[in-house]
């Protein structure tokens, strides 16, 4: 019998669900984790929005709680419970996985700098620990997490009861104002991480407030108004004028109407909500009295409720709070003060951002300003240090202001020859170089056409200064025609061999008696050539000589020895040279 250990090994795929290479201990699993949640802007991103997601819909369980009118009890929309309580528990996941990777992150830190773990208990250990985590944000983090609105307005709230009820609902009130500090805190400290913030990111981010806050306090609002006609319900039963036996004890709407009877026709005599226009009424509602005349408080659809808070807050947010009438509730008149600050704020936020946009866009228009002038007036002086016509200047003169429409770095005076047009190109080229073709002695007796076609090969370079152009033993492939700076060769000894060329004059007339022999080698230089200067100039490459020469055979004469041998079928001088030409450009050289 076979061994078992010998049998083929099948391998199978496992795609789309690859588990890639798993390592003992879940090292993989591990990684993965690492790499969605410890410490990388991508989860940074994810914390923030869900951090906003939840100061969003937190305003939620203010709308849980209304008013039946018919009956004036007060209920609750066990629906909107459900979905509150689900949405915040989900969103809570993200407060309890960044406290983890917090801590997580600690631990990490901290078991890289102990080396030998030996020497090192779990007390110094967890000391390091301490001093390595981020004790403001994870207590943000844990404040933000507490379950406030949960337990104050799902179990709270409804089963207030007794003499108590007002300063106990001054507490509730207080603490569900205070739960929103920790999450809004939490944003600005993750917000800060998220560096790479533009103006429209701030703008958006500016408008965002602005909403929230609306939202918010409109939220406020309507959850308010509720109280505040419950508490006309709890001080007309304290009057001693009319105070009846359990009046206190029968407010909500699930208590049972045989054991508590409610006193309706009591409630609706001492909190009217409606009542004529001069009359004087017996419990001054103050900014709360829209909502409750409106039938906001006293309906079960959630949207019509929602939009209309929602628009109130928007409304006096937008007016700073100048159209609400209070009363001389002096929690009422605190909530108008913070509405009133809050668009203060705001308003001043956003002017703040306008003016820095508006600071930016005037020094980013004046530094593009000032660079243009710095460019133009660079092309300008060497438009006129080359003697330029002034047909070919304002032909160039528009095209790059075309391309600085699109793109203010997109021309310079470095790759002026690759914006401009084909055959802006060629005329630029032949002037530049068409004299300086004509001192070379092998070409003073050539034809016209080729002295184009050569101009037409040309490319534009830049040297910097001290580079090497050509080394001495080293092939021999470009000839140089100087139109700015100033060269010098010399031999290794470091002795000139030659005066230094400058602007109208050439380096290279060796390639011409290659291009007109046979010889499929290239010359090897016999000196070293070096820029003395910063070099400005056109090259023609030994492979593009040897296209011109193959082209231009029956033009072609240098009153040499070899002119007689050519290299393919005569051509047409005008023909393939202009359409093989590659794109121009300037080619930097830096110094060696």
């Amino acid at each position: 019998m076979s061994n078992l250990y010998d049998q083929p090994t099948i391998q199978v795929s496992l795609t789309p669900y690859t588990l890639g290479n798993i390592q003992l201990g879940g090292a993989s699993e591990r990684s993965r984790f690492d790499k969605l949640v410890a410490n990388i802007p991508l989860w940074n991103q994810i914390f923030v929005i869900s951090s906003v997601i939840a100061v969003s819909l937190d305003p939620l369980f203010f709308y849980i709680p209304f008013i039946d009118e018919d009956n004036k009890c007060l209920g609750m929309d066990k629906k909107l419970r459900v979905v509150a309580l689900v949405l915040r528990s989900l969103l809570d996941i993200t407060f309890i996985v960044h406290i983890i990777c917090q801590i997580r992150q600690a631990f990490k830190t901290v078991n890289s700098k102990l080396q030998t773990t030996r020497n090192s208990g779990w007390e110094s250990k967890a000391k390091a620990v301490a001093q390595n985590l981020s004790w403001r944000s994870v207590v943000t983090d844990v404040l933000a997490l507490l379950p406030i609105p949960q337990v104050l307005l799902v179990n709270v709230f409804f089963k207030m009861r007794g003499s108590g009820y007002l300063d106990n609902r001054k507490i509730l009130s207080f603490l569900l104002l205070a739960q929103y500090l920790p999450r809004i805190y939490r944003i600005h400290l993750s917000s800060k991480k998220l560096t790479q913030t533009g103006l429209w990111a701030k703008g958006a981010f500016n408008f965002f407030l602005y909403i929230l806050a609306s939202h918010v306090l409109g939220a406020y609002w309507y959850f308010f108004s509720i109280q505040r006609e419950t508490s006309c319900w709890h001080r007309a039963c304290e009057d001693p004028k009319h105070r009846i036996e359990s009046c206190m004890d029968n407010f909500y709407c699930d208590d049972d109407p045989t054991t508590t009877p409610r006193n309706t026709l009591f409630r609706k005599e001492f909190c009217p909500i409606n009542f004529p226009p001069n009359a004087t009424p017996p419990f001054d509602f103050g900014m709360f009295l829209d909502s409750l005349q409106s039938g906001n408080t006293a309906t079960l659809d959630f949207p019509m409720k929602f939009f209309y808070s929602f628009w109130w807050g928007l409304r006096n947010l937008s007016n700073f709070g100048t159209n609400l009438t209070t009363s001389t509730y002096v929690w009422e008149n605190f909530f108008a003060i913070l509405i009133s600050i809050i668009g203060l704020l705001l308003f001043l936020y956003l002017i703040g951002n306008v003016q820095t946009f508006m600071q930016l866009a005037t020094t980013k228009s004046e530094e593009t300003r000032q660079k243009i002038i710095k460019k133009e007036q660079a092309i300008e002086e060497w438009m006129v240090k080359n003697d330029l016509p002034e047909d070919m200047k304002n032909e160039i003169k528009n095209n790059i202001r075309q391309q600085w429409e699109e793109n203010i770095d997109a021309a310079d005076l470095e790759n002026l020859f690759s914006i401009l047009p084909w055959n802006t190109r060629k005329s630029l080229k032949r002037f530049l170089c068409m004299s300086t073709l004509r001192k070379v002695p092998m070409l003073k007796g050539m034809d016209e056409k080729v002295l184009k076609m050569i101009c037409d090969y040309l490319k534009p370079v830049m040297y910097a200064e001290n580079s090497v152009v050509v080394r001495m033993g080293e092939p021999l492939d470009l000839m140089l025609f100087i139109t700015e700076g100033s060269i010098w060769t010399y031999m290794p000894g470091g002795m000139p061999t030659n005066s230094v060329k400058t602007k109208g004059e050439f380096y290279g007339e060796e390639l011409l008696k290659w291009a007109s022999s046979s010889s499929p080698k290239l010359p090897i230089s016999t000196q070293n050539v070096q820029c003395h200067t910063k070099v400005e100039g056109f090259v023609l490459m030994s492979k593009d000589l040897t296209s011109v020469v193959s082209k231009c055979q029956l033009w072609w004469n240098t009153n040499d020895s070899h002119q007689g041998q050519g290299r393919g079928q005569p051509a047409t001088a005008a023909g393939g040279a202009e359409n093989s030409t590659p794109r121009i450009r300037y080619i930097m050289h830096p110094p060696h």
